[in-house]
């Protein structure tokens, strides 16, 4: 099978096993395309750990660490206990097997818990994917970190590690239209699908050659100032790494090149507190529709004005005074659909409906024109 057919099989059968969990579940496989950690905001009881392993599952040879942190974990329960033979001949090294230096997928649940004894080894082995075995510096397998948490950090010797996570989501119950369907919900069956080591290697030499166009890239620098009013001041990282993210969702959809739908995955990656995710979305929706619905207010307008201009009059007076009164109007919201569609053109964004738009205003003001003579 080929590698971009495997991982359609892997996702459809992602969704088929977990119940409104679809953009989690795709939050999921771009974290593991793009070599990136997800974090999980959201109480017990929402499948966050089943995911992580579930995941793991459909990776072929691939080892699983999971653990729960607490303010008293000790670096020993995650990287390994001290190898004492190792000790005795003057080697301080750690016996690495079934723990996270070994791992190629992590679930570690209340990540915020981790103290300072453990948070530089951690640090280095999200970000680097080394691990420091006494004088020898390992290369781990680490693939991606899937984190849960109740809260988010409130120290700040926790901000870098929250940091590490590009994308973040909030995990609440399911709704109430998916809830019958979790109720009847038979256990899991054994996987069928996976991806190889090779698939994914393939998959992420493809990731690079996805196109990012030019439009793209400036609704990214629109968002980036429209944020920056709002107060929300994501870090030049984040938004270098969020062009990874855009390409995975593309690559996700079977597509070569991003196109601005997958700009609403940056509602995942722009975020620090959840009060700023409404004014991400906001900005994010303004880019999305923004200018197609001024433009579709106009057309609205225009119609109304239009019909005015053709309903049945007493006299031809007064027929005349509403056609030159609706001609008039038309020109000046054709001077406004103008505005738009430069206003599009410096912004990178192709015209959208706005040229239609423009000819569909010229088409009625010609109409009237050959109804006054």
């Amino acid at each position: 099978m080929a590698p971009q057919a495997a991982l359609e099989e892997v996702r459809r059968e992602l969704r088929e096993t977990f119940i409104d969990r679809d953009r989690e579940i795709d939050g999921l496989l771009i974290a593991l395309l793009t070599g990136q950690h997800i974090l999980l905001l959201g109480p017990p009881g929402t499948a966050k750990s089943m995911l992580a392993r579930r995941l793991c599952a459909h990776l072929e040879g691939a080892r699983y660490f999971e653990w729960l942190l607490t303010k008293f974990t000790t670096p020993e329960e995650i990287f390994g206990p001290i190898d004492l033979p190792a000790l005795e001949q003057g080697r301080y090294e750690r016996l690495l097997q079934h723990k996270l230096p070994s791992a190629e997928v992590a679930f570690l649940d209340e990540v915020f818990k981790a103290n300072s004894a453990i948070l530089n080894a951690l640090l280095t082995l999200m970000n680097e994917r080394r691990f420091h075995q006494g004088a020898t510096l390992l290369e781990a397998p680490l693939e991606t970190v899937v984190a849960a948490s109740n809260e988010l950090p409130e120290e700040d010797e926790l901000r870098a590690l929250y940091d590490r996570f590009l994308l973040r989501f909030q995990v609440g119950y399911v709704d109430d239209g998916a809830f019958d369907r979790l109720l009847k919900l038979e256990e899991p069956a054994p996987v069928r699908n996976r991806l190889s080591r090779d698939d994914l290697a393939a998959l992420r030499r493809r990731l690079v050659e996805v196109q990012v166009p030019s439009s793209v890239l400036n609704d990214v620098r629109i968002l980036r100032r429209s944020l920056f009013k709002e107060g929300v001041i994501p870090s030049d990282r984040r938004f270098r790494n969020s062009l990874a993210v855009l390409r995975a969702a593309a690559l996700l959809a079977g597509r070569d090149q991003v196109d601005a739908a997958d700009l609403a995955w940056l509602g995942a990656v722009l975020w620090t507190d959840p009060e700023e995710l409404p004014k991400v979305e906001a900005a994010l929706a303004q880019i999305a529709t923004g200018l197609e619905t001024e433009a579709k207010r106009i057309q609205s307008q225009a119609k109304e004005i239009f019909a005015y201009a053709l309903q049945p009059w007493p006299d031809p007076d007064s027929k005349a005074r509403a056609t030159l009164e609706a001609h008039t109007k038309l020109v000046q919201l054709a001077d406004r659909l103008g505005q738009l569609g430069r206003q599009a053109e410096s912004e990178g964004r192709g015209p959208g409906i706005i040229e239609q738009l423009k000819n569909e205003l010229q088409s009625m003001q010609d109409s009237l024109l050959g109804a006054a003579n």
